[in-house]
């Protein structure tokens, strides 16, 4: 342009650009929040098609998480003086499920034992019943008392009165778990039988079968029946005294779930789930879907 009074004359022309329409950045919130939404969808689905034994041992993990903490070098509080985080502690797979059974059995013994007390029928008869959580799980015993004949007949596998009222009380509070059962039989230290065709491990081994057939008609899945044993008087509850009613018993024992010392950590199993959920959201569809 010319010169106005001898002086050079410059325009600035500015475009001032637009944040609207699909040239701004907000579009990228919006999807990165539907990603997020959908991922939690996904998460959800996931976790309600899990077996519930799996569900309950995360559950159980984010609940309590046993073995996890963050500890300081000079104590376990961050008010300490020391200032360095100590190293989390990785909960192995096999802690979180003993626990969450441990918290069932525990949960089981006391409607079993609250279901037996009142019962006045097994009063009368007294019937004693000892459950018991173990290390081996949950034990629950029906054990001989007086002269030894209240759930059997001295030398017999037919059943009285009480323990088909006793186990049909269990077995109605079994029914709805999902956990193995092991039947176990015991006699006292009696020599029962001369011939040797018929003693006490036939014997144990008969009542711990009755007993099953019992706890199945209640409505137990056969296929929860894992074992049944016969110990004859090799496993004593009264170690000093071989003849006390008390070694006839009937054992049914709930096992803790064995779980491999190589079994995931809770931390590895998430992270594994997660890459296969990714991993699977990552696949195209196929044709025809």
């Amino acid at each position: 342009m010319a010169a106005r009074g001898g002086k050079k004359v410059v325009i600035v022309k500015k475009k001032i650009v637009g944040g609207g329409g699909h040239h701004g950045g907000s579009w990228k919130v919006a999807y990165a929040d539907f990603v997020t939404a959908m991922m939690a969808f996904f998460m959800v689905m996931w976790i309600l098609g899990m077996d519930d034994k799996t569900k309950q041992a995360i559950e159980g993990y984010f609940a309590n998480p046993v073995g996890y903490k963050k500890g300081f070098g000079a104590g376990s509080s961050p008010l300490s003086s020391g200032s360095s985080p100590s190293a989390i502690q990785k909960t192995p797979m096999r802690m979180i499920v003993r626990t969450t059974e441990q918290r069932t059995f525990e949960t089981l013994r006391r409607s079993i034992l609250d279901k037996l007390a009142e019962n006045d029928s097994l009063k009368k008869l007294n019937a004693v019943v000892d459950v018991q959580v173990t290390n081996e799980g949950l034990r629950i015993e029906l054990i001989e008392s007086g002269k030894g004949d209240v759930y059997f007949p001295i030398g017999s596998a037919k059943m009285n009165a009480a323990t088909m009222l006793t186990l049909q009380l269990v077995g109605a509070e079994l029914r709805e778990m999902e956990n193995k059962i092991v039947l176990e039989g015991h006699t006292d230290g009696a020599r029962y039988g001369s011939d040797g065709a018929y003693g006490n491990w036939e014997l144990s081994t008969d009542r711990a079968n009755a007993a099953r057939r019992v706890l199945q008609s209640t409505g137990v899945a056969a296929n929860r029946v894992v074992e049944v044993r016969g110990y004859a008087d090799t496993k004593p509850r009264v170690l000093n005294d071989p003849m006390a009613p008390a070694n006839r018993r009937i054992s049914i024992l709930l096992p803790f779930t064995a779980t491999p010392e190589t079994a995931p950590n809770a931390e590895s199993l998430a992270a594994q789930k997660a890459d296969s959920l990714i991993a699977n959201i990552a696949q195209p569809l196929r044709k025809g879907y």
